[in-house]
């Protein structure tokens, strides 16, 4: 018996209502949120296929382009962004305290699932707008406002009450918050799992310590430009399990006391100028899990560091910044290739 020819009208029917909706899906998830929109435009058709898709439609990204404020508010009220979980501002222009708490008022049902926000950069946001906006999204886990010098404590206090999930917190460049922010972070967020205070002027070791002594699930801490702290903060560090560290203003007692932290894998000592060859004799000789390593600007170190830790981590060091260290004379590309035969990166700072 002959099989059915199957025709060529059917064939095609198929293909417009099954496969395409798939195929254009699978693209679609491929292409920037711009050329999405753009994509919504061609025909009706192609709109109803994509609006329908809500996985195409969980971010939202405004990063440095203007009106952002108006933009977001526009975004949220679409039902297709009623799931959105991810937001980033960063860098975005005309984005104001308003903004955010029109977003509280009128848009607060499109981010009861918001888990990722990002305003580095939103200078004109202070304490009043993440009150509103962090009111709205008590599933927050990642929150991050780089250099915004108008937060406070009580906008962290905000954060923290009002979002309990938050493991991923970047405070990098609020220079305004103190230790009260870190203490009101450690009794409320134990289970922090990354957190940024690079530039953060005002901390000392007493706040710092407050979240040693409580959040015991870190597993990256930024303290890069905190020239306030001291060794008796870095000797707290010592009995974490910390796999990733940014310092600055080390001396060689306290790296010594860092170096007990068997599990590093990155450590960034950039400008640690009181660092030598003592201190980092005892991170090669504990931290044998290195990948990632910068030592840039640091000119008390010499060649003798480099020799130590090729013996320890010559096949796991992948990153190794060693620019503008003087005192280490065997620094070419090809020299450090035969220490450390997988390394892959030789440049940290531009």
């Amino acid at each position: 018996m002959e099989a059915k020819e199957i025709e060529p009208a059917q064939t095609t029917t198929t293909w417009n209502r099954e496969t395409v909706p798939e195929v254009m899906k699978i693209v679609s998830t491929k292409v920037s949120q711009r050329d999405l929109i753009s994509l919504l435009l061609v025909s009706p058709w192609l709109y109803r296929t994509l609006t329908s898709f809500p996985p195409l439609w969980m971010a939202l990204d405004f990063r440095e382009m203007n009106k952002a404020g108006d933009r977001l508010i526009a975004a949220t009220s679409l039902p297709r962004y009623q799931h959105v979980k991810q937001i980033n501002l960063e860098f975005a222009q005309d984005i104001e305290d308003k903004h955010l708490e029109v977003l509280q008022s009128k848009c607060s049902v499109s981010l009861q699932k918001l888990e990722s926000l990002n305003l580095n950069g939103c200078q004109k946001i202070s304490d009043k707008g993440i009150e509103a906006i962090t009111s709205t999204c008590s599933k927050l886990k990642v929150f991050s406002i780089y250099w915004n010098i108008r937060v406070t404590d009580i906008g962290i206090k905000h954060v923290v009450e009002n979002c309990k999930h938050i493991v991923d917190l970047n405070l990098s460049g609020c220079k305004t918050i103190s230790d009260k922010a870190l203490q009101i972070i450690a009794e409320n967020h134990q289970d922090l799992e990354s957190l940024n205070l690079t530039r953060c002027v005002k901390l000392t070791d007493g706040g710092l310590q407050q979240i040693l002594s409580k959040c015991s699930s870190l597993q990256s801490l930024n303290l890069y430009a905190l020239s306030s702290l001291t060794d008796k903060t870095y000797k707290k560090i010592s009995s974490f399990v910390i796999p990733q560290f940014d310092f600055q203003n080390l001396s060689d007692e306290g790296l010594s006391c860092i170096a007990r932290c068997k599990n590093i894998v990155s450590l960034n000592l950039s400008w640690c100028v009181r660092v030598t060859d003592v201190g980092f004799v005892a991170i090669a000789e504990g931290c044998t899990s290195l990948e990632f390593l910068s030592l840039f600007g640091i000119v008390g170190v010499t060649d003798r560091c480099l020799e130590v830790l090729s013996r320890f981590c010559s096949n796991t060091v992948t990153t190794l910044d060693v620019n503008g260290c003087v005192g280490i004379k065997r620094r070419s590309r090809d020299e450090l290739l035969q220490l450390f035969p997988r390394l892959r990166c030789f440049k940290v700072h531009s």
